[in-house]
């Protein structure tokens, strides 16, 4: 892993996050950076002592992968470039902004033999990794993914910025076709949707939920599943999970008062914790260089991304 030349476009607040990444797990001789503002690569570079450049095409023939967090309206034409270069793409999330964009992006990486791996970091959580075990058939699943305003995320709504994350773990734990998506939106902040409610409901019975904001001044990230004997909530932040079983609710009601009472087993999983990003970036080097397994299927990646655009449509933000 120490002599693969890595790259990393795009230096914004996602990007100096793999910069550090790619410091940690391979040689800094063999890093390269890019970005078109000077200013803001430039003391990057400096603290891990690499080249940088402002035109991404100079790391053309000088890596082997590369990691592009630029704006998503370039995700497209960067990725394409790059690939058509003969270098291993991890792209951050959305893929694209359009299906037939991605869709050709995959078949470029296929005909070249190349990974392109998206980046939906919430896959390598280590609580994600464990609820695997243990989702057998939810028919309820309730997503929240909540937090201030940035004034840094003016490329995408929250859809793509942030309900897409949940888009896809559901669609990744229900085993199912879609059957029909309603939708509920606003923008409060910006000329794009700040707020969005999702429900998706599955053939096979399952409803999903799921609440998107960047109108929240508490930052929220969780995930609960309920399926015929258990009720699962997981925290993605504190990658910590709890399966609540065997519930049982009783009352007493006497001549002055009515009392209830609930109880039930708690289960607390041990969670590996490691930081979900350089999990992921172990991963992407592991099927650039040894031809591992990609996690998700295209199709799947490609269904993420399908649903998340449906959603923008149906309230209005297309």
């Amino acid at each position: 892993m120490k002599n693969i030349r890595a790259g990393v476009v795009g230096v914004g607040h996602m990007g100096q996050y793999h910069a550090v990444v790619y410091s940690e797990l391979i040689d800094t001789n063999n890093i390269l950076l890019a970005d078109v503002d000077a200013e803001r690569v430039s003391p990057l570079a400096k603290r891990y002592g690499v080249p940088f450049y402002t035109d991404y095409r100079e790391l053309f023939g000088k890596i082997d992968i590369a990691s592009i967090a630029v704006p998503t309206t370039m995700h497209f034409a960067v990725a394409k470039e790059f690939l058509e270069n003969g270098i291993h793409v991890l792209l951050e999330k959305p893929v694209a902004r359009s299906m037939e964009e991605a869709e050709t992006l995959f078949a470029l990486a296929d005909k070249k033999g190349l990974t392109l791996h998206i980046g939906h970091v919430e896959r390598f959580n280590g609580a994600v990794q464990e609820l695997k075990k243990i989702v057998d058939t939810p028919y309820f699943i309730e997503c929240r993914r909540l937090g201030p305003f940035a004034a840094r995320v003016q490329d995408d709504g929250v859809v793509l910025d942030l309900m897409i994350h949940d888009i896809d773990m559901v669609l990744n734990l229900v085993d199912s076709k879609v059957m029909e998506i309603n939708a509920m939106g606003s923008s409060i902040r910006s000329d794009k949707e700040d707020l969005a409610n999702v429900q998706i409901y599955f053939e096979n019975g399952c409803i999903a939920n799921i609440l998107a904001s960047r109108m929240t001044q508490n930052k929220i990230r969780s995930l609960a599943i309920t399926q015929k004997d258990s009720y699962i909530f997981l925290d993605y932040t504190d990658q910590d999970i709890h399966v609540h079983r065997c519930a049982s609710s009783e009352h007493l009601l006497t001549k002055d008062e009515l009392k209830y009472k609930q109880e039930s087993f708690v289960e607390r999983i041990f969670v590996h914790k490691e930081n979900p990003l350089k999990s992921e970036i172990k991963h992407f080097i592991d099927c650039a260089t040894n031809g591992a397994s990609r996690k998700v299927s295209v199709d799947k990646e490609l269904a993420s991304l399908d649903v998340a655009l449906q959603v923008r449509k149906l309230i209005g933000f297309e």
